[in-house]
């Protein structure tokens, strides 16, 4: 009778591999976890303390959304109270402006009925001069006064002249060289208390102005015409 060798299949030899992996796996954990507890390592402890680090996260998350809000309305009333800055400014501003127009409201009437000077008859109240938009234009307004003498209307002509130097030479131009295309060169007044006038000024090339003459002609009896001359200062108030 012969013998037989026996040979172990393939599906036992398997079976001991997976179960020799399985006991070295087993064995790595407990040596593992062996290491963690000879370290004083607690996974109870580690999910606790990551459980108090996320209620610590979640604190400083609302704290930090409170602050933005608060900072948020921080600036809200930053605004308001720059707005209401400018706003209570731009009122000063305006009722100081309004204050002045009155003062100088108030001192132009008193010039007409009381003037220091004492004088009487036609005068040049007032005189300004300011830039137009475009070059060498300006605007000129005149303000002529009856001063203590009301008990009638007086009327005459303004004659204006400049003086200046047109390219180096001594030059007077009248008002009718100085007017726009369609500006009117007559000027006439007629008034019992004062009477304001604009004219706009248009100087030629290689003008330079130096000094504005007024002659206020009076066509009415017994009061003077008067003459005075102004130097040019553009933009002047």
């Amino acid at each position: 009778m012969k013998s037989r060798s026996y040979m172990p299949g393939p599906g036992l030899s398997v079976s001991m591999r997976a179960a020799v992996i399985l006991v070295i796996l087993v064995s790595a954990y407990l040596i593992f976890e062996f290491g963690r507890i000879q370290a004083n390592y607690n996974i109870v402890d580690a999910i606790s303390d990551r459980q108090e680090l996320a209620s610590v996260v979640d604190g400083l998350e609302n704290q930090i959304v409170e602050l933005r809000q608060e900072v948020a309305l921080l600036k809200t009333h930053r605004e308001i109270e720059r707005e209401a800055y400018q706003v209570v400014e731009s009122n000063l501003t305006d009722m100081q402006r309004k204050i002045q127009e009155q003062k100088d409201a108030i001192a132009f009437y008193r010039g007409i009925v009381s003037p220091q000077d004492g004088g009487r008859g036609l005068r040049v109240q007032d005189l300004k001069l300011t830039r137009g938009k475009e070059e060498r234009h300006f605007n000129l307004r005149l303000v002529l006064v009856q001063v203590m003498q009301h008990d009638r209307s007086v009327n005459g002509d303004v004659d204006f002249s400049l003086d200046g130097t047109q390219d180096g030479v001594s030059t007077t131009y009248k008002l009718e060289q100085l007017l726009p295309n369609d500006g009117d060169s007559s000027w006439s007044f007629a008034f019992r208390y004062y009477q304001d006038f604009e004219r706009e000024l248009i100087l030629p090339d290689g003008f330079l102005p130096e000094k504005i003459n007024i002659e206020v002609v009076s066509r009415t009896k017994s009061i003077a015409s008067v003459k005075q001359s102004f130097d040019w200062l553009a933009g002047r108030s």
